[in-house]
């Protein structure tokens, strides 16, 4: 794992379309339907899988949420920003 970053680090890497909540980087994702969102989240899941860095993934209706942080350094670190990173990459393909 890295090391956390700071404030300033976190606000200029953080992908667009991503917020800060505290120690964690979300962004929620909009669906046509429930399928759409559950594929999503699997989809993400494997990325995760891969990156040996797991998100904290909430399925809704329409929606999926995504949470990261690292908590073995009790927060924000690069990992998270790469993670995120990955799921736009991947989200955009």
């Amino acid at each position: 794992m890295g090391s956390l970053l700071s404030d300033d680090e976190i606000e200029e890497q953080l992908p667009d379309s991503w917020d800060r909540d505290g120690d964690e980087i979300v962004r929620t994702y909009e669906f046509d339907d429930y399928l759409h969102g559950v594929n999503f989240a699997q989809m993400v899941g494997e990325i995760a899988e891969s990156q040996f860095h797991h998100p904290e993934i909430v399925v809704r209706y329409k929606e999926v949420e995504i949470r990261l942080t690292s908590h073995e350094e009790g927060g924000i670190t690069d990992d998270d920003v790469e993670m995120a990173e990955l799921i736009e990459s991947e989200r955009n393909a």
